[in-house]
């Protein structure tokens, strides 16, 4: 059994679940980030990608990608990227938007599971995802196949919710993520159960030195990390020898 939020659930039941919650938030999902995160999940995002040091050409696996948030800033950066997440909804999303904006040239989509990914070995300079590692079944998995499918030299690069260092924060954050974020799930999207999901799910994911561990563990090199808010989020980083 493993953790769907607060709750104990066979595998392929979480998978199942975490599907039924991204089709039914994908239409509304970047208009409610903005408003779960006040628009600071951007600047989060533009840091991230800013930080990934992206030359032109290369190659970009952003695994979990959806709605093309990272995909589009890699973009813009030169790399040529290549968009996977499991939910054939948030894919169309990203798509859409992305051809509305002439972005067609060095994009590729592809609906694939990041614990069995169709990519050969050594194939991408960078792998990126960004606040989706959490919703993965097995992230031992998922992160062994990063590792597999970068060139040697490449490097992962992960943001995603973390463990909150300051008390007063940590009460203020609770209180945002369990009593505001459904209220909002349920007038803008008209689904609260999600958003209750995603707060939980957000508690339940491993803080940030015991990711590093797993990351280690999937046999990946200079593993490093810092926080972003606080520890609202955190972003890691590693290498492939």
């Amino acid at each position: 059994m493993i953790d769907f939020g607060y709750r104990e659930v066979a595998p392929e039941e979480k998978t199942r679940l975490v599907g039924r919650v991204f089709s039914s938030v994908a239409a509304k999902y970047d208009l409610m980030n903005d408003l779960m995160s006040l628009g600071i999940h951007r600047l989060w995002k533009r840091h991230f990608v800013a930080s990934c040091g992206i030359r032109p050409g290369d190659r970009l696996l952003d695994l979990a990608g959806g709605t093309g948030d990272i995909a589009r800033l890699a973009r813009a950066a030169g790399a040529d990227v290549t968009v996977a997440d499991i939910n054939r909804e948030m894919l169309s999303v990203g798509r859409a938007r992305a051809d509305d904006e002439g972005l067609v040239k060095g994009l590729g989509w592809f609906q694939v599971n990041a614990e069995a990914l169709p990519f050969s070995a050594s194939s991408f300079d960078h792998v990126t995802i960004a606040f989706g590692l959490r919703n993965v079944s097995f992230r031992d998995r998922a992160l062994a196949d990063m590792q597999r499918v970068l060139k040697p030299g490449g490097r992962v690069h992960i943001l995603e919710f973390s463990k909150v260092g300051l008390p007063a924060l940590a009460r203020l954050y609770d209180t945002w993520s369990f009593q505001v974020m459904p209220r909002l799930g349920q007038r803008i999207a008209g689904d609260a159960d999600s958003y209750q999901y995603l707060a939980e799910s957000i508690r339940r994911f491993p803080d940030q030195e015991t990711l590093a561990d797993l990351m280690r563990a999937a046999g990946f090199e200079r593993v490093n990390w810092h926080n972003l808010s606080g520890g609202i989020c955190a972003i890691h980083r590693a290498a492939k020898a």
